[in-house]
């Protein structure tokens, strides 16, 4: 709010004048309390605030209530994937425009396509439909919503840009979803551009009772929670060797009988802070001959007692039958490790000839044949593998988790299994 206040200049007949201001309610994420950027990327999951928060900016710019606004703002585009979006959900809304205002509710003139304010600011709307009704007018500032759902998206951002030509300082606010699209991706790598990420569950308590758990429950972990519930982006590598929908497909919902249990090993090359991460993954052999993913272990250690207590702990809880760790780093030592922490671990040591692309296809085209399968959900493990190119990086990094699995998965395959014993998995 403008001005300085003490409670002894509020007097009864004026507490109703901010007894209801979103400054009381807004989540800290929501509410900038630094320098206004040019252009502000709100990131966020479904139902996490980001409609209110938009909302909210346009009325403190149209009222020039500090800190969105240091005066008030009388020329502003909304712009949404279409005329019915922007009025139905960015206006009319539950948390929109003229829901959330409060003592100066604007007026919407659908005729003309804008909405206009006792004080004479007007907002005018605008679908990414047709870009180029954005050529002529100007603005002072700007709300974008669900950018990731625009249809001409980089036309309609662009005739925007050139309509940002009013006031002192121009701006902007982008709320959305998470999507890989070209435009999103570039404005998220633009240094200039303020971004904040808000995930549902920070909304909780303006959301239905029961919702975040059942959607959780249902949701949590895959591709699509991930980006509508946690609001991260999401894409496929076009050249790598798995696809997110193919490990979605890959999932069991529960588990079968199991004749062999493997705990798979890639260690880190040194335990320096900066070095890469000890890969450990638990696999099991079914009936069938497919295999389980049971489990992601993986870890950053600062000592190889760490990720080889991980290990041992992992082999016991699970029953599994043998570690198989690779010993290109470490040699005899890896093993030694290991034995230190638990004698009694039987370890197969085994050592890659192949490059780790030349490695990963063949179990590749176990998955696509459904021979792979995953019992559970594991996140960081299929971001990994759905990055992973041929030169044998996943986000420019070793793919530690990756490795584990190829060496579990090659040592469960049905034409190199031992003598199956049949076990329940507990």
């Amino acid at each position: 709010m403008q001005g300085n206040w003490s409670e002894e200049s509020l007097r009864d007949e004026n507490i109703w004048l901010i007894e209801d201001e979103w400054l009381l309610q807004a989540r800290i994420e929501q509410y900038l309390l630094t320098a206004q950027p040019g252009t502000w990327l709100v990131i966020g999951g479904r139902g996490a605030g980001k409609t209110r928060l938009g909302a909210e900016w346009v009325n403190s710019l149209v009222r020039g209530f500090s800190p969105f606004a240091l005066g008030r703002h009388g020329h502003i585009a909304l712009v949404g994937e279409t005329l019915g979006d922007v009025r139905e959900v960015m206006i009319e809304g539950q948390s929109g425009i003229v829901t959330i205002s409060r003592h100066d509710r604007p007026r919407f003139e659908a005729s003309r396509r804008r909405l206009v304010w006792d004080n004479g600011a007007i907002a005018q709307i605008f679908s990414s439909e047709d870009p180029e009704s954005l050529r002529g007018p100007q603005f002072e500032a700007a709300w974008c919503d669900e950018l990731g759902k625009w249809k001409n998206d980089e036309a309609c951002f662009d005739m925007l840009q050139f309509g940002l030509r009013l006031g002192q300082m121009p701006r902007q606010l982008i709320t959305t979803t998470p999507r890989p699209t070209k435009l999103l991706k570039r404005l998220m790598a633009d240094p200039t551009v303020l971004q904040t990420r808000m995930r549902t569950a920070d909304n909780a308590g303006n959301l239905a009772e029961g919702f975040l758990h059942m959607v959780e429950q249902r949701y949590g972990g895959t591709r699509l929670g991930r980006q509508e519930l946690e609001g991260e982006l999401i894409e496929d590598r076009e050249d790598a060797l798995w696809s997110r929908a193919a490990l979605e497909n890959a999932r069991l919902d529960g588990l079968p009988q199991l004749q062999r249990i493997v705990v798979a090993i890639d260690p880190p090359a040194s335990s320096h802070k900066a070095s890469d991460a000890c890969g450990i993954v638990a696999a099991g052999l079914d009936e069938s001959g497919a295999v389980i993913m049971l489990a992601d272990a993986s870890m950053k250690a600062a000592r190889p007692q760490d990720w080889a207590g991980a290990a041992v702990a992992l082999y016991h809880a699970l029953g599994a039958d043998c570690l198989v760790a690779e010993v290109n780093q470490g040699g005899d030592m890896v093993t030694a490790v290991i034995r230190a922490v638990d004698a009694a671990v039987p370890v197969k040591a085994v050592r890659a000839r192949r490059g780790k692309w030349l490695r990963a296809e063949p179990v590749a085209m176990l998955y696509q044949q459904g021979r792979v399968r995953h019992a559970g959900r594991f996140p960081e493990l299929e971001d990994e593998m759905c990055d992973f190119g041929p030169n044998g990086l996943s986000n420019g990094r070793s793919p530690d988790r990756l490795d584990a699995l190829v060496w579990a998965v090659n040592e469960l395959m049905p034409d190199r299994s031992a003598s199956p014993r049949i076990r329940e998995f507990l």
